[in-house]
């Protein structure tokens, strides 16, 4: 039996990259997963599909953030997934669902700025909100943060406002919801290998660089990041609360020299 038998979770963004990942390993675990995706179903499929065959369980439910009414169709096709399932209340939620932009201030519309806050901070407060009343004691929240918060890159700045908001998020949370046992966190990523980083981790130039600022060496691979969720959501992470965990392998901690 796995650490998570018998508990649900959902994980926004779930069809590809980090999310998929996520949701593999949580369901590993013997959770049942529902697998959130915007608007590639193809991919949600998959990643259902791929958990199926690993003996898990999963359903997808789409939600396209950004647009009205996202949310609640996401708690619509949540609810009834869980019904199908046998299912109610949740038990894991791991807001992941994210959108990127690479422009500097210069460049950054009013219009691209208000997308990357409806999606990537409004949208997780207001599942976590409509969330509240199905979690569970003893149920976590875990978002999926960046490590750009802490990297200076005048080439991101929208994007980086957007995750240093959602990070402002967890301590709040995790004071008000503590005495339900449920805790907070965030996990932040540095550049891991995904669709999303993919026009520059396919430059050998740009690969070879980062790996250089890295302490670890190496680009992050999803599920890197997926076992840090996974020991958060599991009875191992009850004990932590209201914290930013780094998830970058040591991107950028300071001068490295050559061994």
């Amino acid at each position: 039996m796995g650490e998570l038998a018998g508990r649900t979770a959902l994980v926004t963004g779930g069809s590809r990259g980090i999310g998929r990942a996520v949701a593999l390993r949580l369901a590993a675990e013997g959770a049942l997963v529902a697998v959130h995706f915007g608007g590639n179903e193809a991919a949600a499929a998959e990643t259902v599909a791929l958990i199926g065959k690993a003996g898990g369980r999963a359903f997808p439910v789409r939600a396209a953030f950004g647009e009205n009414g996202a949310v609640d169709r996401l708690f619509e096709g949540l609810t009834a997934g869980l019904a199908d399932h046998g299912a109610d209340g949740l038990d894991v939620l791991v807001n992941n669902a994210g959108i990127h932009s690479a422009a500097s201030i210069g460049q950054l519309t009013e219009e691209e700025f208000a997308r990357l806050l409806a999606v990537n901070v409004s949208a997780p407060v207001f599942v976590v909100q409509r969330a509240l009343p199905l979690l569970r004691e003893g149920g976590r929240i875990i978002n999926i943060g960046s490590a750009a918060t802490r990297i200076a890159n005048p080439l991101q700045i929208g994007y980086t406002v957007s995750k240093a908001a959602l990070a402002a998020l967890a301590p709040s949370l995790a004071n008000e919801l503590g005495r339900r046992g449920i805790t907070v966190n965030t996990v932040e990523p540095g550049v891991v290998l995904t669709d999303m980083t993919a026009a520059w981790t396919g430059v050998p130039e740009a690969v070879a660089g980062l790996e250089s600022v890295t302490a670890l060496g190496r680009i992050g691979e999803p599920g890197d990041v997926a076992d840090v969720v996974g020991f958060l959501a599991g009875p191992r992470g009850r004990w932590v609360t209201g914290q930013t965990i780094d998830a970058s392998g040591g991107t950028y901690l300071g001068p490295i020299t050559g061994g």
